[in-house]
């Protein structure tokens, strides 16, 4: 009963969100059809991709503080998306963050390893290595590029008042429809996932093909995190607090959790994203927001666990 007026509540808050998002100091048509609804609906695809690949990471990696942000797949995708824009094809932004989300996860994956196996204790310190050298590369990026400098901190502090032209928009609403449909197939693996997040050895008693399930969620994490982070930017801890909010919930299993996080995580970052516009008087990167709400949830987590 409790998770279900939990779950009303969460609709009932997110429909009033968009409402205010959309409509907060009577704004003329145009600047609602044009620069707020691509702006929700960024935000609403970025807050339920980061979100849901959290609680992904979480059980397929068996680290309570996997996310993209943290594992470095951000940094890394941010890297690949800047490069691209960097040479000129700012539309292929979203296949630059793709490559690099998926060169970090390997990178990362592959330093977590210790005899051969895959240890989750590294994968923290793996991460954090991985994602400090990409952060580096794209400062030497800026230096190099001054004249992108407004586009690079925009990405790296996470920016979702981002100005479509025709085409672009009509590109991004193609990829938000992909990202929604990886989501969906990903939901589809929900019950592999709890039962992966046992032992690799009990998975695959069960019949599950532990290293392909691993290498195809890997694929569409990357996908998702790649699209999202070429829009909207690094944006952190999403998806390191959804999930075990949900779990502080009463919510379970990753049938349940994937769902309900994704919700929540939109909502989460329509609320960041509405302070970051309106709390002082110039507009704040929304990633300054999160981090400052995931900056002391990261540390309970820590100090718990």
């Amino acid at each position: 009963m409790k998770r279900h007026l939990f779950l009303i509540l969460m609709l009932m808050v997110g429909l009033g969100l968009m409402a205010l998002y959309l409509f907060w100091q009577n704004p003329g048509p145009y600047i609602i059809w044009q620069v707020r609804v691509p702006r929700l609906i960024l935000t609403l695809v970025s807050g339920m991709s980061l979100a849901a690949i959290g609680s992904v990471y979480q059980l397929m990696l068996g680290n309570p503080l996997a996310e993209p942000y943290i594992l470095g797949v951000s940094s890394g995708s941010a890297f690949g998306s800047i490069l691209f824009a960097s040479l000129g094809m700012i539309i292929l932004m979203p296949l630059g963050g793709f490559i690099g989300a998926i060169i970090t996860m390997l990178l990362v994956w592959r330093l977590a390893q210790k005899r051969g196996s895959f240890d989750p204790q590294r994968l923290i310190i793996a991460g954090v290595i991985v994602g400090m050298f990409f952060s580096s590369a794209i400062s030497l990026m800026m230096y190099l590029n001054r004249q992108d400098t407004v586009l690079i901190l925009g990405t790296l502090m996470g920016n979702l008042g981002r100005i479509f032209s025709y085409t672009e928009y009509r590109v991004f609403l193609a990829l938000s429809s992909l990202v929604i449909g990886l989501l969906g197939w990903i939901y589809l693996k929900s019950r592999a996932l709890d039962i992966l997040s046992s032992s690799d050895l009990y998975a695959a008693s069960v019949g599950i093909e532990v290293e392909r399930l691993r290498r195809q969620l890997f694929f569409a994490s990357s996908l998702i995190v790649g699209i999202v982070v070429s829009y909207a930017g690094i944006i952190g801890f999403v998806g390191l607090i959804t999930p075990h909010i949900m779990r502080l919930m009463g919510y379970k299993n990753q049938k349940q959790i994937f769902p309900m996080g994704a919700i929540f995580g939109a909502s989460f970052l329509l609320v960041a994203d509405f302070f970051a516009k309106n709390l002082s008087g110039i507009e704040l990167p929304v990633g300054v927001i999160t981090a400052a709400i995931g900056c002391p949830f990261f540390i309970y987590l820590l100090l718990r666990k």
